[in-house]
């Protein structure tokens, strides 16, 4: 039986058209997109639905940790995949569109352990934007629920405090850490284990927020929010800097460090968007 039914037109029309799926496989990153919509079909399909994430060095720790607390709470089925994409050269090599070789290794890992429809988090926002990732979906036959129900980003999160979902609702975008390096610096562990321990620090000393830490071929760059980069006075500066010099160096790096404000997509170089 349904927990989510509501008079509100927008769950209602999400509700119907996940109520077509005798069984569904949701592909969810830790994020507040696809983890509603998983949580929703959970809720709606009950043992019919499957949550299905991959762990790899590329996904941020704190997302695979958020979704075990969150399966334990809720009591949903899921599947922890290594999609393998590390080990695909074509995607090693970070070309622009290195996101469309990131889902096919996941679509097609999915496929192995599962024989139904699969369903992502996109939400019609997404189509605005840069996103090669769905060209693999639509090759994979993914449907994209959000985009069908006419839900854009504000709509995924009051859908989320509808269900309860607390601290979910107001995530951050947090895309892969493979998204920090610059387009044709190629994806190692050791770059995204850099990315994700500069992440962390940024995060522990100044909170949540649209923050990143960039490779780029000449440089590190600490993108912050630009209202917290004109607030941040030269003292403060010069000791973010240079504690963030002393993780890269503790790794091995040897590129200069820079701060700048936060763009969203920034790393990725050669479309008409950027």
């Amino acid at each position: 039986m349904s927990r989510v039914a509501s008079t509100d037109p927008v769950v209602a029309q999400l509700e119907a058209i996940l109520g077509t799926f005798h069984r569904l496989a949701v592909a969810v990153s830790g994020g507040v997109d696809s983890t509603t919509l998983g949580v929703f079909a959970h809720r709606l399909l009950g043992a019919r639905a499957l949550l299905v994430h991959a762990v790899s060095p590329a996904v941020p720790g704190a997302a695979t940790t958020r979704l075990r607390a969150l399966a334990a709470r809720e009591g949903f089925a899921l599947r922890l995949l290594d999609a393998r994409e590390l080990a695909d050269p074509r995607y090693r090599a970070n070309p622009l569109d290195r996101c469309y070789f990131c889902k096919l290794n996941l679509y097609d890992t999915v496929r192995r352990v599962w024989e139904g429809p699969i369903a992502s988090g996109t939400n019609l926002d997404d189509l605005g934007d840069f996103r090669p990732g769905l060209r693999a979906a639509e090759e994979a036959g993914v449907r994209h629920p959000y985009v069908e129900a006419g839900l854009g980003k504000e709509a995924v999160r009051a859908l989320a405090r509808f269900l309860g979902l607390g601290p979910i609702a107001d995530l951050p975008a947090s895309p892969c850490l493979a998204s920090r390096l610059e387009t044709g610096i190629p994806v190692s562990p050791e770059r995204l284990a850099l990315v994700a321990e500069v992440e962390r620090f940024l995060e522990a000393r100044l909170g949540p927020g649209d923050q990143r830490c960039r490779i780029r071929a000449d440089a590190i760059e600490l993108e912050l929010p630009e209202r917290r980069l004109e607030t941040l006075g030269a003292e403060a500066r010069a000791a973010l800097l240079a504690a963030v010099a002393a993780i890269v160096s503790e790794r091995g790096v040897e590129l200069p460090l820079r701060l700048a404000p936060y763009r969203r997509g920034s790393a990725f170089l050669g479309h008409p968007g950027r």
